[in-house]
């Protein structure tokens, strides 16, 4: 198990342990311990092999063997059964926004909530708001997320359903028979949550992997095996989360497999289209072939059914009916952004305020992923949560990164740092500090529940301000938790380019925003976009990759996103906007 996989069971044990009511010192012990994992120098496991963890200051004997434990099984039955004695539903209630544990056990204790449906139920009688300590704005902020959960179902975020499927799909390949297999749906085309798993495979023989693909390890129930197709119910731990996803497995010929890809791929609406340009030729095409009424046409590859309807290969990523057969037919689809074209990163956090590493690693580890620029971007004053920082801190900040700067090689960390835009639309720092930053990420952190015009004037005003530079996951939405602000993001747009300033993707696989409809309306309007991991550990500097996937799946190529630049570049463009910024 990785760091971050050891941290996530360690807090979820504090978080369980929570929801049991044990004394704070106790919860606190797991949730400290998690975060002193991660900040750990050098290999976990060999720590655990040398028998060094419990000489670390905070984790002790008990949490030592813990440790120990996970790391050497992969597993921890002390977490197992703690899963085992806590309804599933008070972990489910976790879930909606402004539900942490402690208010959890408190309905639970009070009114005997355990689940979500008891909850709604309790609130639309006003029994909630009854309670002390919750009232009928806490009650109402329940129901609007009961709500938004309803609306979303039993989807997964990409994060965790690449791994399951992943998992599966590699298994599979070893399989004896299989020629080619390949995930489909939603996945490939890497929307930011699916709701199931779609699997095809090409074979002489189904009949054999589908006997196997229902032993899978991963497997936990099987609802249904077929000659052809088989769905089953498949679940993984991915980051101590567990995560549980139908996976229908289809076994097509191998003439038939690229027209099965493309067809299981979708999108739905990119399928019509398709349909309909191949009667437009006289042709028939479906999930099994392409054909006139005499004769099939051979394709090897979904590139060569893109070909037989006179079009280009189009990435899965494009294939939501947005324009990208139009844009085929005149030779104008973009060459889509790839995770070797970005050359660093911007919005990062430090242990100078809530992030788990510090400048040097994190930067180190920017260096490892082969960035040639590691930007801070840790928070400004007003969000104590955050542990944001006053003006001496983020002084004595600089004066640290300027002595890091000097002994490192390959890798330059630059001063930046993610402000707050406060209520009134002003940001959280003096203009005189904000000048000492090479950038400034602008974001909103507080007030959601402003009005859509007084949101998007709040966010408009700090837009104009010309310290700001780019500014941070635009809407505040968590996926699958909480919807983001009310803000007229069209009227955001043009501001941010009247006044030239770049835009976000936060590549935190529970953000994912911009959504990808405003990046391709952005790329539209000549807005640069950055691609920003919001990292709180070394580990979550790779999320930048599913930062990629959106700015794929709104046609970005390198040169629409502002850190594929290098370093020489990136320093001398964020130098003149700060000497000529636009008012």
């Amino acid at each position: 198990m990785t760091k971050d996989d050891v941290a996530d069971a360690l807090d979820e044990i504090g978080t369980l342990l929570e929801l049991k009511g044990e004394n704070t010192f106790r919860t606190n012990a797991y949730h400290n311990a998690a975060r002193l994992v991660q900040q750990l120098p050098g290999d976990l496991a060999q720590m655990v092999a040398d028998g060094k963890l419990a000489e670390v200051r905070g984790i002790g004997e008990a949490l030592a063997l813990k440790i120990t434990t996970l790391v050497t099984t992969g597993n921890l039955p002390y977490l197992e059964d703690l899963r085992a004695s806590i309804p599933a539903g008070l972990v489910k209630m976790l879930r909606l926004p402004g539900l942490g544990p402690k208010k959890v056990k408190a309905l639970h204790d009070l009114l005997n909530i355990d689940s979500i449906e008891k909850l709604k139920a309790a609130c639309e009688s006003g029994e909630v708001a009854k309670q002390k300590g919750f009232g009928a704005k806490t009650q109402t902020r329940i129901l609007e997320g009961i709500a938004y959960i309803d609306q979303v179902g039993h989807r997964v975020r990409i994060d965790l359903a690449l791994p399951l499927g992943t998992a599966l799909l590699e298994q599979i390949r070893t399989f004896p028979g299989v020629i080619r297999a390949e995930l489909c749906g939603s996945l490939r085309r890497r929307k930011e949550t699916v709701a199931d798993l779609d699997i095809l495979v090409s074979s002489a023989n189904a009949q054999p992997i589908m006997d196997a693909f229902v032993k899978i390890p991963e497997v936990v129930q099987v609802l249904g095996q077929g000659p052809t197709k088989s769905s089953v119910i498949a679940g993984l731990h991915v980051h101590g989360t567990k995560v549980t996803l139908q996976a229908d497995l289809r076994v097509v010929e191998d003439t038939q497999y690229p027209f099965a890809l493309h067809y299981f791929t979708g999108s739905k609406e990119h399928n019509i289209r398709m349909r309909q340009r191949a009667i437009d030729r006289g042709l028939s095409l479906n999930e099994y072939a392409l054909a006139n009424e005499t004769r099939l046409v051979p394709c090897k590859d979904e590139a060569d059914i893109f070909a037989a309807l006179d079009l280009p290969y189009i990435q899965p990523e494009l294939r939501e009916d947005t324009g990208e057969i139009e844009a085929g037919e005149l030779k104008k689809l973009p060459a889509l952004v790839v995770d070797s074209d970005i050359r660093g990163v911007f919005h990062n956090h430090t242990t100078y305020s809530d992030g788990t590493a510090s400048l040097e690693e994190m930067a180190l580890a920017a260096k490892k992923l082969g960035f040639e620029y590691f930007g801070v971007g840790d928070h400004s004053q007003s969000l104590t949560i955050a542990r944001g920082l006053p003006s001496n801190v983020v002084r004595k900040q600089w004066a640290e990164i300027d002595r890091v700067n000097a002994k490192l090689d390959g890798v330059r960390i630059l001063k930046g740092s993610e402000v707050d835009i406060l209520e009134d639309g002003s940001l959280d720092y003096t203009d005189e500090l904000l000048a000492g930053f090479e950038y400034v990420v602008a974001s909103v952190h507080s007030h959601f529940g402003m009005t859509e015009a007084e949101m998007t004037a709040r966010v408009c005003k700090a837009l104009s301000h010309p310290a700001v530079t780019m500014l941070g996951h635009a809407t505040g939405r968590l996926l699958l938790k909480r919807e983001g602000y009310k803000i007229n993001l069209d009227e955001v747009l043009k501001v941010a380019a009247k006044h030239g300033k770049m835009i976000e993707i936060n590549a935190q696989p529970s953000r994912l925003d911009l959504d990808w409809k405003y990046v391709k309306q952005a790329k539209a309007m000549g807005i640069p976009i950055v691609i920003n991991p919001d990292a709180h550990s070394t580990g979550e500097l790779a999320l930048y990759t599913f930062g990629v996937q959106v700015a794929r799946r709104g046609w970005l190529t390198k040169d629409d996103v502002f850190n594929t630049r290098g370093l020489a570049d990136v320093m001398k463009e964020l130098a003149r906007r700060k000497q000529n910024p636009i008012t």
